[in-house]
Protein backbone atom coordinates (compact mmCIF):
# COMPACT_ATOMS: atom_id res chain seq x y z
CA UNK A 1 0.00 0.00 0.00
CA UNK A 2 2.89 2.35 0.77
CA UNK A 3 4.28 1.87 -2.72
CA UNK A 4 0.97 2.88 -4.29
CA UNK A 5 0.73 6.02 -2.16
CA UNK A 6 4.32 7.00 -2.94
CA UNK A 7 3.83 6.38 -6.66
CA UNK A 8 0.69 8.52 -6.74
CA UNK A 9 2.49 11.23 -4.75
CA UNK A 10 5.51 11.21 -7.09
CA UNK A 11 3.24 11.31 -10.15
CA UNK A 12 1.28 14.25 -8.75
CA UNK A 13 4.48 16.14 -7.99
CA UNK A 14 5.82 15.50 -11.50
CA UNK A 15 2.58 16.63 -13.17
CA UNK A 16 1.89 19.68 -11.01
CA UNK A 17 5.56 20.69 -10.78
CA UNK A 18 5.99 20.30 -14.53
CA UNK A 19 2.89 22.35 -15.25
CA UNK A 20 3.98 25.02 -12.77
CA UNK A 21 7.44 25.30 -14.33
CA UNK A 22 5.90 25.42 -17.80
CA UNK A 23 3.59 28.27 -16.78
CA UNK A 24 6.50 30.19 -15.24
CA UNK A 25 9.08 29.47 -17.94
CA UNK A 26 7.41 29.17 -21.35
CA UNK A 27 7.19 32.92 -22.11
CA UNK A 28 10.50 33.85 -20.53
CA UNK A 29 13.43 34.82 -22.76
CA UNK A 30 16.25 32.28 -22.90
CA UNK A 31 14.22 29.38 -21.58
CA UNK A 32 14.58 25.85 -22.89
CA UNK A 33 11.29 24.57 -21.43
CA UNK A 34 8.95 25.72 -24.17
CA UNK A 35 6.18 23.12 -24.21
CA UNK A 36 4.33 20.94 -21.73
CA UNK A 37 6.11 17.77 -22.90
CA UNK A 38 9.50 19.29 -22.09
CA UNK A 39 8.18 20.42 -18.70
CA UNK A 40 6.87 16.96 -17.81
CA UNK A 41 10.13 15.33 -18.95
CA UNK A 42 12.03 17.83 -16.82
CA UNK A 43 9.72 16.98 -13.89
CA UNK A 44 10.41 13.24 -14.16
CA UNK A 45 14.16 13.79 -14.43
CA UNK A 46 14.14 16.20 -11.50
CA UNK A 47 12.05 14.05 -9.13
CA UNK A 48 14.16 11.00 -10.00
CA UNK A 49 17.25 13.12 -9.18
CA UNK A 50 18.84 12.16 -12.51
CA UNK A 51 19.29 15.73 -13.73
CA UNK A 52 20.37 15.26 -17.34
CA UNK A 53 20.67 19.02 -17.81
CA UNK A 54 18.92 19.09 -21.18
CA UNK A 55 16.06 21.10 -19.67
CA UNK A 56 16.33 23.42 -16.70
CA UNK A 57 14.49 26.45 -15.33
CA UNK A 58 16.08 29.88 -15.77
CA UNK A 59 13.71 32.01 -13.68
CA UNK A 60 13.91 32.39 -9.92
CA UNK A 61 10.42 31.01 -9.41
CA UNK A 62 11.19 28.07 -11.70
CA UNK A 63 14.34 27.30 -9.71
CA UNK A 64 12.43 27.45 -6.42
CA UNK A 65 9.94 24.94 -7.83
CA UNK A 66 12.92 22.82 -8.96
CA UNK A 67 14.45 22.79 -5.47
CA UNK A 68 11.11 21.76 -3.98
CA UNK A 69 10.79 18.96 -6.52
CA UNK A 70 14.37 17.76 -5.93
CA UNK A 71 13.93 17.58 -2.16
CA UNK A 72 10.55 15.92 -2.57
CA UNK A 73 12.00 13.36 -4.98
CA UNK A 74 14.77 12.48 -2.54
CA UNK A 75 12.22 12.19 0.26
CA UNK A 76 9.96 9.91 -1.78
CA UNK A 77 12.80 7.54 -2.61
CA UNK A 78 13.96 7.50 1.02
CA UNK A 79 10.43 6.64 2.15
CA UNK A 80 10.19 3.93 -0.50
CA UNK A 81 13.46 2.29 0.55
CA UNK A 82 12.51 2.61 4.22
CA UNK A 83 9.10 1.07 3.61
CA UNK A 84 10.55 -1.86 1.67
CA UNK A 85 13.22 -2.39 4.32
CA UNK A 86 10.66 -2.33 7.13
CA UNK A 87 8.48 -4.86 5.31
CA UNK A 88 11.43 -7.19 4.73
CA UNK A 89 12.59 -6.85 8.35
CA UNK A 90 9.11 -7.69 9.65
CA UNK A 91 8.96 -10.80 7.46
CA UNK A 92 12.37 -11.96 8.67
CA UNK A 93 11.42 -11.26 12.28
CA UNK A 94 8.18 -13.25 12.05
CA UNK A 95 10.02 -16.13 10.38
CA UNK A 96 12.62 -16.13 13.17
CA UNK A 97 9.89 -15.98 15.82
CA UNK A 98 8.10 -18.98 14.28
CA UNK A 99 11.35 -20.98 14.22
CA UNK A 100 12.08 -20.08 17.83
CA UNK A 101 8.59 -20.98 19.01
CA UNK A 102 8.60 -24.24 17.08
CA UNK A 103 11.98 -25.30 18.47
CA UNK A 104 11.29 -24.70 22.15
CA UNK A 105 8.92 -26.86 24.22
CA UNK A 106 7.45 -25.66 27.46
CA UNK A 107 7.64 -27.65 30.72
CA UNK A 108 4.01 -28.74 30.42
CA UNK A 109 4.64 -30.13 26.93
CA UNK A 110 7.73 -31.99 28.11
CA UNK A 111 5.85 -33.52 31.06
CA UNK A 112 2.98 -34.58 28.81
CA UNK A 113 5.37 -36.26 26.37
CA UNK A 114 7.22 -38.00 29.22
CA UNK A 115 3.90 -39.35 30.64
CA UNK A 116 2.88 -40.72 27.23
CA UNK A 117 6.25 -42.43 26.82
CA UNK A 118 5.88 -43.97 30.30
CA UNK A 119 2.37 -45.22 29.38
CA UNK A 120 3.79 -46.89 26.29
CA UNK A 121 6.78 -48.42 28.13
CA UNK A 122 4.77 -49.72 31.13
CA UNK A 123 3.09 -52.63 29.27
CA UNK A 124 6.40 -53.50 27.62
CA UNK A 125 8.11 -53.71 31.04
CA UNK A 126 5.31 -55.90 32.36
CA UNK A 127 5.68 -58.27 29.40
CA UNK A 128 9.43 -58.42 29.99
CA UNK A 129 8.84 -59.20 33.67
CA UNK A 130 6.42 -62.02 32.84
CA UNK A 131 8.83 -63.48 30.31
CA UNK A 132 11.82 -63.03 32.60
CA UNK A 133 13.63 -60.81 30.12
CA UNK A 134 15.66 -57.91 31.46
Amino acid sequence: MDIVVLTVLASAIVVFGGIAVYLVEHNHEGTNITNIGDALWWGVVTVATVGYGDYYPVTTVGRIIAVFMMLTGIGIFVLLVGSLSQHRLQRAESRLKRKTQAGVLGDADKTSIRNKIDEIEKPIKEVHTLLGVD
